[in-house]
């Protein structure tokens, strides 16, 4: 896939409509549109990489900023407390490979 087919690089160019939830130079995070908890928000860096393990090789400052912004999503919608999810894999349940972690929060979460 290139990153002209990347359904996550066409919402990061605005070219598909999302629910933003933050944005900066490098990062850009949204509502998840089939949510698996009061909140669900996916953060991906707008660099495209196709998963974590190859976003953490080829850029650690970012993977350490997405960390962040997931305690700021969770510091403003709940009183803290996440889960931050990475599926690397389709048999892992990845479905879009641009890699993005799903921030759940605002309630309590079951195990």
């Amino acid at each position: 896939m290139t990153t002209n087919d990347c359904l996550f690089c066409k919402i990061i160019a605005g070219e598909i409509p999302s629910t933003k939830v933050y944005e900066d130079e490098t990062t850009y995070a949204f509502k998840d549109i089939n949510p698996k908890a009061k909140v669900h928000v996916l953060i991906v860096p707008r660099t495209h990489y196709a998963n974590v393990a190859e976003l953490a090789k080829a850029d650690p400052a970012e993977l350490a900023h997405i960390v962040e912004v997931a305690q700021s999503i969770a510091d403003k919608e709940f009183h803290g407390d996440y889960r931050l999810i990475f599926n690397t894999g389709l048999d892992a349940g990845q479905t879009v490979f641009h890699v993005h972690a799903h921030v759940l929060t605002g309630e309590q979460l079951d195990e």
